[in-house]
């Protein structure tokens, strides 16, 4: 008699969107994501869940950020954008963004987010990675598409966004897992 299967548990991740958010560097990773098998919840920083991105394409979150910060997620993704100064204002991302980073878990940030990282005084000897718009706040930020250093995942903009959703795939489930997912998109890995 064989003993059942254990549940597969099924990683997940929480994207933060405010007004004005850079939609490639929110929704790129969103689709890698799901694509991968990941559970992702889109949270409205706002009381209102539809959320303008800077380039005027709207789009509807799942749920508000308090209902979501009521749960724990394996990821945490912050886009850039315009709107990074109003996550960058919310008094609620700093005890989350600590408190995920306690626990382990990854921290992702793009573009001018990685801002976010340094007000939570997460990159003290860290690598990562930031658009130059930033870079008189992050004057180290390493010019890569996207930096790696444990639980952190930094990225540098629009355009490497895939990329950032890929290696954030890859730490949630497996580099072959991504590498499947790029495959599948014609993404081709530097």
């Amino acid at each position: 008699m064989s003993l059942p299967a254990a549940p597969v548990r099924i990683p997940t991740a929480l994207v933060i969107l405010a007004q004005d958010f850079e939609e490639i560097e929110a929704l790129a990773p969103v689709d890698v994501l799901r694509r991968g098998g990941v559970a992702v919840t889109m949270a409205s920083l706002d009381p209102n869940l539809s959320v303008r991105g800077c380039n005027q394409i709207t789009v509807q979150a799942d749920t508000t950020l308090d209902q979501a910060l009521q749960k724990t997620y394996d990821a945490l993704v912050l886009p850039g954008g315009p709107g990074y100064m109003r996550l960058r204002a919310d008094p609620r991302l700093p005890p989350a963004i600590k408190a995920q980073a306690s626990a382990g878990r990854v921290v992702a940030a793009i573009c001018a987010a990685p801002t976010l990282l340094l007000d939570a005084g997460l990159l003290t000897r860290r690598r990562y990675a930031c658009h130059f718009s930033v870079k008189n706040e992050l004057p180290y930020g390493a010019a890569q598409a996207v930096v790696e250093d444990g639980y952190l995942i930094t990225s540098q903009g629009p355009g490497t966004a895939v990329a950032f959703g890929l290696a954030i795939l890859a730490r949630l489930t497996s580099p072959g897992q991504a590498r499947r997912i790029a495959s599948g998109l014609g993404h081709n890995e530097e």
